[in-house]
């Protein structure tokens, strides 16, 4: 297939993307960062741009769109808005120009917040932070583009915190406190935290884009 990646050089892209060619798919990656190579397959370009990204959506078989503000101390804070919904409508937009079949939207577990377990699909969003609440957002841009016309195809996967090698995230600066100090702890130490290694991750989006659905979250 011929697929493109919005945002295929952050953390789960790259390891997305290698799989992708390894596999033998087409890919094309779209990134607000430049590319440490000079790849012919790479464009650096914002989600928030349409004309920027548009022509890049033609002859593609289907759209995985990683790209999101999802740091804790984004400013302006209507950066969560701009890239999380705004990119999911340019993305949108440039899906149907292209008339693109199929898109794959990594969410967030964020979107569920203080919900009591067992949470699952179907679990109504609970968000208490604009991460969530954008992305939750953007989960509606993405159902309203697929509802629209017939034979469109959507699948939304709300992974929950990613960790692996590269990252600098929470669960990295957790386990550099445990390991080199100062590490306090805060309770009893049970506290339960759902977390997803970034090959995992990337092996279930490949097996997402191997097994199409009409709407499927």
């Amino acid at each position: 297939m011929r697929v493109l990646v919005v945002g295929g050089l952050g953390f789960v892209g790259e390891r997305l993307t290698a799989r992708l060619e390894a596999a033998g798919h087409e890919v094309t990656v779209i990134d607000k960062r430049a590319p440490e190579s000079g790849a012919d397959n790479i464009i650096r370009a914002d989600v928030r741009s349409l004309q920027a990204i548009a022509k890049h959506f033609i002859g593609q078989d289907v759209v995985i769109n990683l790209a999101a503000e999802h740091q804790d101390d984004v400013r302006p804070l209507s950066l969560y808005d701009e890239v999380n919904v705004g990119g999911a409508r340019n993305v949108c937009k440039a899906a149907e120009a292209a008339d693109v079949p199929r898109i794959i939207f990594t969410s967030s577990v964020a979107i569920y917040g203080e919900n009591p377990l067992p949470v699952t699909e179907a679990t109504e969003p609970n968000f208490f932070n604009d991460y969530g609440r954008t992305k939750y957002e953007a989960e509606l841009v993405y159902k309203e583009w697929q509802a629209s016309k017939a034979g469109r195809s959507l699948t939304i996967v709300r992974p929950t915190v990613i960790f692996g090698p590269g990252n600098r995230g929470n669960v990295y600066n957790l386990f550099r406190q445990i390991k080199y100090g100062p590490f306090i702890m805060i309770g009893d130490g049970r506290n339960v935290k759902s977390i997803a290694h970034v090959e995992n991750v990337a092996g279930f989006l490949m097996h997402v884009l191997d097994c199409p659905a009409e709407a499927e979250v």
